[in-house]
Formats: structure tokens, C-alpha cells, sequence
């Protein structure tokens, strides 16, 4: 069962396009993620879905019912957390998911079962009366999520949810993210942090307000990388990159991940790491367990924006 389906959807801001003739389906109960850099058009697809934008053309249905037609219908089946702090600082977290899901239409003996479920549920025992404006931000987090399901919706949209929430909570929220998903919500979720979308079930890459790539993780990973990255460790890694980054044409493309390095072997040459450890070794450059690894999304993400780029160039010297 498709519970959002986009067809070339647009929205034009004057004669900047922020989001450019995108389509997708996601499946009732999948994890669905929206990966790009800030600015990306992620935020703006997510706004058109909820019926808080009007697309400049193109379609899209969540939950069954038409976005420029019946908004007013998706917005009761969904649930939606904005980057933005959407909470009231004045209200305790109880407070708030009251009044949420007042909003949401529950009866007041619904909403006060709902209210002691979500609380439990979010793992916010203890905090129900405390002001929204002391909690710190990773908990300000979770009272969002809470409102945000506090009526039980059938496709959920989460907007960066994890921003500036450390690594222990940004952990728990994907396993909070997983039981409701696994219970049959839908949910969409936009990210920036690569390593992310590794919980998702399919995701969709975007740059510049188009959807460069689509699938699961793994058919992506294969479509890009023929061969396994080879991750090299030093203590001087900035020198490393210079030496690698000025022969890549031999080496293969070199990203830097802290003290790391990730070369990407040409496909059509075998540089192996014994060569990488000899060239390096030559500049007076030591390496530590040098290794054959899987690439991460964000050596996906990286090498699909450069290609699609360079492909954009190519395509547009042609045309001129």
C-alpha cells in the first residue's frame, strides 16, 4: 500500500526553484529518508506534503488524499516535527501533548490515556511538569516527537529530528523511530548526518531541489562502487590527502574522515593498498591498518554529487 506518492512535484519561490519535478512512492510502514545538504529542498518537499505549501505544479497524495485538493484531510492523518522548536516554553510536557492532540481532534478521555501511552513511550517519566523552556535539547526533542504522535498518525514527517541532539539520544530516537515504523507508521524523515539514513529502508538523494538518487541503501551502495574503499589511517592526514588528491586520476578520489582517509579505486585501474602504503611511505608518510572497506553514505552521497555535477557541466557546454 503506497501512503505518499509524489509525481513532478515543484515549488517555485519567484524564479528560484526550490524543489525541481520530483517523484517517489513510500510504501505504508516504511522508513523513508530524504538525505542532502542544507538547502537541498528537503524542508520545502516536506512543507508541500503537509499542505503547508502549495506546489507550483505537479502532484502528490499522503495517506490516500490529494495535497492541493484536500489538505485539510492529510493534516488530520499525519504527524509532523519541524526543525523548529514548535513547543510551548511556557507549558509543562504534559501541557503541550494535551494540547496537541486538542488539536489533533482526540476527546479529552482519549487524550489523557494517549498522554500517559506517549510519555512511557518517548521515555519522558518524570518530566511531565516540568517547563518545556528547562529541559535541554535533546528532550525538548522528544516532547516534539511525543506531540507529534500523540494521535496516533498514519504517515509521520520528521524534519531533521535529531539536530544538534548528541549521539546516546540521536541513537534512541532511530530505535523510537524503528517501533513505530515496525507498528505501521509511515514515516518520512529528512537527515544531513550520512550515517543516518542507515536506518532507513529506502532513501532518496537530493541537490539542488532534484532527486539525484533513489532506492535502499545497499542497492545505492552497489550502483556507485564497484570496489571496496580502501580506509588508511596517519598522523598526518592533510599531507596524506595532498599527496593522494594530486594523483588521484591513478589512486582513485581520497576523502578525509577525521585521521582517516577513504580512497575510491578507479574501476578501470588496481591500485592496491600496498601501493597506496609505497606511494605514502615514498613521501615519508606512515599508515596505520590500512583495510578493504564497505563505502559509508556519505562516500555515496559524495561521489553521486560530484558525477551528477560533472555530468550537469558536460551536459550544459553541449548545449552551448
Amino acid at each position: 500500500m503506497i501512503a505518499v506518492k509524489a509525481t513532478a512535484l515543484e515549488k517555485h519561490f519567484g524564479t528560484f526553484i526550490a524543489v525541481n519535478a520530483v517523484s517517489f512512492e513510500v510504501e505504508k510502514g516504511e522508513i523513508y529518508g530524504f538525505l542532502g545538504a542544507n538547502g537541498a529542498g528537503k524542508t520545502t518537499t516536506i512543507r508541500m506534503l503537509c499542505g503547508l505549501l502549495t506546489p507550483t505544479s505537479g502532484e502528490a497524495t499522503v495517506a490516500g488524499f490529494s495535497i492541493k485538493t484536500q489538505p485539510e484531510e492529510i493534516k488530520k492523518r499525519i504527524g509532523y516535527m519541524s526543525q523548529k522548536f514548535s513547543l510551548y516554553s511556557q507549558l509543562t510536557v504534559m501541557e503541550n501533548i494535551n494540547f496537541y492532540s486538542g488539536i489533533y481532534g482526540l476527546e479529552n478521555n482519549v487524550i489523557k490515556e494517549r498522554t500517559a501511552e506517549v510519555i512511557k513511550q518517548i521515555e519522558l517519566t518524570g518530566y511531565e511538569n516540568r517547563l518545556v523552556e528547562d529541559l535541554p535539547g535533546g528532550l525538548k526533542q522528544r516532547v516534539a516527537l511525543a506531540c507529534a504522535i500523540s494521535h496516533k498518525p498514519e504517515v509521520l514527517f520528521l524534519d531533521e529530528p535529531t539536530a544538534g541532539v548528541d549521539p546516546l539520544l540521536r541513537r534512541r530516537f532511530w530505535e523510537i523511530i524503528a517501533e513505530l515504523a515496525g507498528n505501521g507508521t509511515t514515516v518520512f524523515v529528512t537527515t544531513h548526518y550520512m550515517d543516518e539514513v542507515e536506518h532507513c529502508h529506502r532513501v532518496a538523494l537530493m541537490h539542488s531541489g532534484k532527486i539525484i538518487k533513489q532506492g535502499s541503501i545497499r542497492d545505492i551502495k552497489n550502483s556507485v562502487f564497484k570496489k571496496q574503499i580502501i580506509e588508511i589511517e596517519t598522523d598526518t592526514p592533510v599531507e596524506a590527502y595532498k599527496i593522494l588528491a594530486a594523483r588521484k586520476n591513478e589512486t582513485g578520489e581520497v576523502s578525509m574522515h577525521g585521521a582517516l582517509l577513504h580512497i575510491i579505486q578507479p574501476e578501470d585501474k588496481d591500485f592496491s593498498i600496498q601501493k597506496i602504503e609505497a606511494l605514502l611511505k615514498t613521501n615519508g608518510i606512515s599508515t596505520h591498518l590500512p583495510e578493504y572497506v564497505d563505502p559509508t553514505m556519505e562516500d555515496v552521497f559524495v561521489n553521486i554529487v560530484k558525477k551528477y555535477e560533472k555530468d550537469s557541466k558536460e551536459q550544459e557546454a553541449h548545449e552551448n
